[in-house]
């Protein structure tokens, strides 16, 4: 049983003006339908981003994260292989 109901999640949809699309994203980043309201820029907070974007920026900071790290894997590895040729 999911531990947020979909009443939350839709209350979350609306408030924030995100799509089905966005929810799902906020779904797979573990974020819960309060963090999404909670994150809401008020009028006094025009530095803050629209909770849309602020998913997007943080899916794209975990992917980048993600890509570093493989790619230091994959050169320990390489540097592994190299250091058994010699």
């Amino acid at each position: 049983m999911p531990k947020y109901s979909d009443a939350m999640w839709a209350e979350a949809k609306k408030k924030c003006r995100l799509n089905m699309e966005e929810i799902e994203l906020a779904k797979r980043l573990g974020l819960n339908p309060r963090s999404l309201i909670k994150n809401i820029p008020s009028k006094s907070q025009q530095w803050k981003a629209p909770v849309g974007v602020w998913l997007r920026e943080i899916e794209a900071k975990r992917q980048k994260k993600s890509e570093q790290k493989q790619k230091r894997k994959e050169k320990a590895v390489l540097k592994q292989i190299n250091d058994m040729k010699l």
